[in-house]
C-alpha cells in the first residue's frame, strides 16, 4: 500500500475532482465520516459547507485542506467493506478519526485505490499538526494495516521509477474515456508555465495535443483538440475537442494555471539540476539515446527540439518526481540547447566515468564495449518499469561531481 498526503487551501478543489469523477463515472462515494445525515442525501454545496464552516474557526490557517490517497497492488483483492475498514483504521491512526471525511473509491486505473476528502481544523477550532506526518504517522500506520489485512507490501519494491499514471495505449479502452483521464491527472498534478510544457508532458503518457497553425480560426479562438498518439508518435483514430471532456482541458483553463505554476516549481528546479548534472559530470561526450536513458533513470525526460537540417534548437527537462516541466534555459545556459550541444555526438561516447572508479583495462574497455554486453532501455522503459502503484515516491541518488574544466557549473538558484 501507498499512501499520499497532501494538504492545500482549497477543499473546494479536491471535493469537486472526486465529485465530477462520480458524475463521470470513474468513481464511487463508499464512506463518509462526521456528517449530521445520509450522505448520499446531500448535494455538493451542502458536503462543502461542512468542511467551510471548520475553517472559519481559525482563518489564520490557509492551508487547511487535505487530500489523501491510498493506493493497492493491483493484485490486492479488495471489496468496498475493506476498503471501508481500511480508510477508517488508516484516518484514526493519522489522527483525522474525529474529522469530517468523505472517501472515494477510483476505477479509473488498474490498481484499487481510494481517495479522502477531509480538513485539518476541528470542532474546538484547532488546527491538526500535520508537519512531517508522513514520517510520524501515515508511514507506521501503512505497515501496520499492511500485516492486519495481508496486503503487498510497499517496502522493499523498487518503487523509484513506478508512474504514477499509464500512458495512453489505442484500443485498449475507449480513447475519450483515456484522453480525459490523462489531461485531467496533467492539468492536476503538474506544474507547467506553457502550452509547449503541457504538450511535452502529454507527450510522456502517449497523447498529442494540437492547438492548429497560428493563422488558423482554431489558433484564434483558443481550441485545442487532442489525440492518442502511435508508437511513432503520430495522432491516431478519432481527435477530442478539449469542449468534450467534462471540465476539459481547455486553453482557457490552462492559462490559469500558467502563473500559479510558475511559483510552484520555482523550488524544485534546484533538485532537478543537481540530479541533470549528476548524469552530465560522467561525460565529455554523449550519445543523445544514452543521454536521455541515463536521465531516465532519474525519473527526468529530455526533450529536444530540432529544425528540419536537425540542429538542436532547443530543450525541455520533465521531471517526473517533482512533476515539474522547465525548458532548458528556465534552469540555466547550461541546460539549454548550446550548453546540451557540446556534448552531445551521435558518433563518440565516452566510457570514463567517475575518477573514483578503477581505470579499465583495454580487454575490459573493449568488451564493456561490445553493445551485447548490457540491454539500451528506451526512455518510457526508464520511467515506466514496473508499474503497480500510484505515485512514484523514492529520490534518486546524488553522485559526486569530478572537477574538469571541460565541464559545465552548477548554477544555483
Amino acid at each position: 500500500m501507498v499512501a499520499r498526503f497532501v494538504t492545500g487551501n482549497s477543499i473546494r478543489g479536491i471535493l469537486r475532482y472526486n465529485e465530477d469523477k462520480v458524475t463521470e463515472g470513474e468513481a464511487v462515494l463508499i464512506m463518509a465520516n462526521g456528517f449530521a445525515t445520509e450522505i448520499d442525501k446531500l448535494n455538493f454545496h451542502q458536503k462543502l459547507y461542512r468542511f467551510e464552516a471548520l475553517n472559519q474557526l481559525k482563518p489564520s490557517v490557509k492551508s487547511n485542506a487535505v487530500h489523501i490517497s491510498l493506493n493497492f497492488h493491483e493484485a490486492d483483492k479488495l471489496d468496498t467493506g475493506k476498503l471501508q475498514k481500511i480508510a477508517a483504521e488508516y484516518m484514526e491512526k493519522i489522527g483525522f478519526g474525529e474529522q469530517p471525511y468523505i472517501v472515494y473509491r477510483h476505477l479509473d486505473t488498474n490498481h484499487p485505490h481510494i481517495h479522502i476528502a477531509t480538513n485539518r481544523i476541528t470542532r474546538g477550532g484547532n488546527d491538526i499538526y500535520v508537519n512531517k506526518i508522513g514520517y510520524r504517522l501515515s508511514e507506521p500506520a501503512r505497515k501496520e494495516l499492511e500485516v492486519k489485512y495481508g496486503l503487498i507490501k510497499a517496502e522493499g519494491r523498487n518503487l523509484e521509477n513506478e508512474p504514477y499514471l499509464k500512458p495512453a495505449e489505442y484500443g485498449t479502452q475507449p480513447t475519450k474515456k483515456q484522453l480525459n483521464n490523462i489531461t485531467k491527472s496533467i492539468m492536476r498534478d503538474y506544474a507547467y508555465t506553457t502550452f509547449n510544457e503541457y504538450k511535452a508532458v502529454l507527450a510522456q503518457f502517449n497523447v498529442h495535443a494540437e492547438r492548429g497553425h497560428e493563422d488558423s480560426i482554431m489558433y484564434e479562438k483558443k481550441g485545442i483538440v487532442y489525440s492518442i498518439r502511435d508508437e511513432n508518435g503520430n495522432p491516431v483514430g478519432v481527435p477530442f475537442k478539449a469542449s468534450a471532456f467534462y471540465r476539459g482541458a481547455t486553453m482557457k483553463n490552462l492559462e490559469k494555471q500558467f502563473e500559479d505554476n510558475r511559483s510552484k516549481r520555482k523550488h524544485k528546479a534546484l533538485d532537478l539540476k543537481s540530479r541533470i548534472d549528476g548524469v552530465l559530470v560522467r561525460f565529455k561526450s554523449v550519445s543523445e539515446q544514452k543521454l536521455s536513458n541515463e536521465l531516465a533513470k532519474e525519473q527526468i525526460a529530455l526533450m529536444l527540439r530540432k529544425n528540419e537540417s536537425g540542429q538542436i534548437y532547443g530543450t525541455t527537462f520533465i521531471d517526473h518526481k517533482n512533476r515539474t516541466v522547465f525548458n532548458g534555459r528556465d534552469l540555466g545556459k547550461e541546460y539549454a540547447a548550446n550548453g546540451l550541444r557540446r556534448i552531445l555526438s551521435d558518433i563518440t561516447e565516452t566510457k570514463k566515468y567517475l575518477s573514483e572508479e578503477p581505470k579499465l583495462s583495454m580487454a575490459e574497455e573493449s568488451r564493456n564495449s561490445d553493445p551485447s554486453d548490457r540491454r539500451e532501455k528506451t526512455l518510457l522503459d526508464g520511467l515506466l518499469d514496473k508499474a503497480d502503484y500510484d505515485d512514484p515516491s523514492l529520490i534518486g541518488k546524488k553522485k559526486k561531481r569530478r572537477p574538469d574544466e571541460e565541464q559545465s557549473q552548477n548554477y544555483q538558484l
